[in-house]
């Protein structure tokens, strides 16, 4: 048999074998290694480079090399799995750089890392400056988990006391310029009402490379044609729009009128729908 046959047959078969370790190890293999996940899969893939090239080696050597290196992190998996300090031992822990806004000097050096490299780290998290970190710490898996000062947490509706309702994830309805019935009876809406919302935007289906209803009903589209410019939905807006027209004039009607009754009716409702819209504000804005 020739050479080049052989180095393709052997291939072929070290795929399926490395394939069939690579999923029983699991899925974190292929995220996050630790330091013992990425010493096995250099060596596991040196190993089968080795067999695959050199044809005066024992392909069954080879094959037994791959089985010992993917049984001992499966057997170290379900170990850590068992044992906290043996996961420790194994994975590591995470470690403090940042602590009440002070920057653990010992730490950084004991991680060999640099001060311009825990900035990179920072600059990673949209952190530019260390004065507003309260807590950093370095995970196990190399990343930094960030905790900001009170006073630079972004603002969240929560936090001012507003309630919302919950948002469900958007349902794809076109894609590649045709209706997916599925995700519109998901939402309950049809395809007349699909058809009614394109109309509106001077579109046909077939112009359509994408198109999302949110969980306000609200559809959004990606044409083919990049320089078309296809305008947001605004029905929040020209709502929002309404109700704050409405109040005005109810304002203006109690300031018109002479008669006590309809003054103080249209004062009581321009006051109600106040603070509906107070309510409504941050719902129906952008």
């Amino acid at each position: 048999m020739p050479e080049w046959v052989e180095v393709g047959l052997r291939g072929l078969l070290f795929l399926l074998v490395l394939f069939v370790m690579t999923k029983l190890l699991g899925k974190k293999q292929l995220s996050q290694l630790s330091f013992f996940e990425y010493v096995t899969g250099i060596t596991v893939g040196s190993i089968g480079a080795e067999v695959v090239t050199g044809l005066d080696r024992n392909i069954f050597h080879g094959i037994v090399g791959v089985v010992v290196f993917t049984f001992v992190p499966f057997l170290v998996g379900l170990l850590s799995m068992k044992s906290k300090k043996f996961r420790t031992l194994v994975e590591g822990k995470g470690v403090v750089f940042i602590k009440n806004g002070k920057v653990m000097e010992e730490n950084l050096k004991k991680e060999r890392y640099s001060t311009d490299e825990l900035l990179e780290l920072l600059r990673q998290k949209d952190v530019f400056q260390v004065a507003d970190v309260e807590f950093a710490v370095l995970e196990a898996s190399g990343d930094l988990s960030v905790l900001l000062k009170k006073e630079n947490q972004p603002i969240t509706l929560n936090m001012l006391g507003i309630k919302v309702p919950p948002v469900k994830e958007p349902q794809t309805v076109i894609m590649d310029g045709k209706i997916l019935d599925e995700p519109l009876a998901t939402i309950n809406l049809n395809r007349g009402w699909l058809m009614g919302e394109i109309d509106k935007l001077g579109l046909t289906v077939d112009n359509i490379f994408l198109a999302q209803v949110d969980s306000s009903g609200q559809l959004t589209v990606d044409v083919f044609d990049d320089k078309l410019d296809v305008p947001p939905p605004q029905e929040k807006e020209m709502l929002l729009a309404s109700l704050k027209k409405c109040q005005a004039d109810l304002e203006s009607f109690a300031l018109a009128t002479e008669a006590a009754d309809a003054k103080a009716m249209y004062s009581l409702h321009s006051e109600r729908l106040q603070q509906v819209l107070k309510k409504l504000d941050p719902l129906l804005k952008g």
